[in-house]
């Protein structure tokens, strides 16, 4: 993408030396404060881990016994309140050994739980006004938090509607994964079982 961008610019007459080195210097300012924000989210991340948060928080909804749907929403809460301060690789690694189990006994269904949570990170990360990704964005741009925030706001309802959709109506999620992986036996192993008796079978007791 990079060599065909300066043969454009080259072919077109386009290419300075003057712009390549403000290129270079744009993506090294940019590449730190992302480095730069990513090491700091991953000493929160590391502090909050010792500290045992995710964990407490986890074990302290568990403890409360609600209904699947009240269970859900506690849930769902939760993952938003964790993506105001860590990253989403983080908030999946920490929580996931002890919300799992209790989505299962919820939902019944992990493939479910799943797209559940890959949302609901989604939605965290872009969580006005807080959220990690708006600061990421912020540092891109150079524009406002509320002007970030205000922009982010249409995705984050969209999100947010998508998960009002697979609540009531799981099998929105459920289906293609369930047409793949339902097992189809071949005509051949089809053909096998009927005509290969059991061994309680009454044809095996004749012989």
């Amino acid at each position: 993408m990079v060599v065909a961008t300066l043969a454009v610019l080259a072919a077109t007459g386009g290419l300075r030396l003057r712009l390549v080195l403000d290129s270079l210097q744009s993506t090294v300012v940019l590449s730190a404060m992302i480095c730069a924000i990513l090491v700091a989210a991953a000493f929160l991340s590391t502090a909050i881990a010792y500290a045992g948060l995710p964990q407490a928080l986890a074990r302290a909804i568990a403890a409360l016994e609600l209904s699947p749907l009240a269970l859900i929403a506690i849930l769902a809460l939760f993952y938003l309140l964790l993506g105001l301060f860590l990253d989403g690789i983080s908030i999946t690694v920490m929580s996931l050994p002890v919300t799992l189990p209790l989505a299962i006994q919820a939902s019944g269904d992990p493939i479910w739980f799943g797209i559940f949570l890959v949302n609901l990170v989604a939605m965290a990360q872009i969580t006005p006004p807080v959220g990690f990704n708006l600061f990421v964005l912020q540092g891109l741009t150079g524009w406002s938090l509320n002007r970030i925030a205000r922009a982010a706001l249409p995705f984050f309802l969209l999100l947010l509607r998508a998960l009002a959709l697979i609540v009531p109506f799981p099998d929105i999620v459920l289906w293609l994964p369930r047409t793949n992986w339902e097992p189809h036996d071949g005509p051949r192993q089809r053909g096998r079982r009927r005509s290969s008796p059991s061994r309680g079978s009454p044809r095996s007791h004749r012989k």
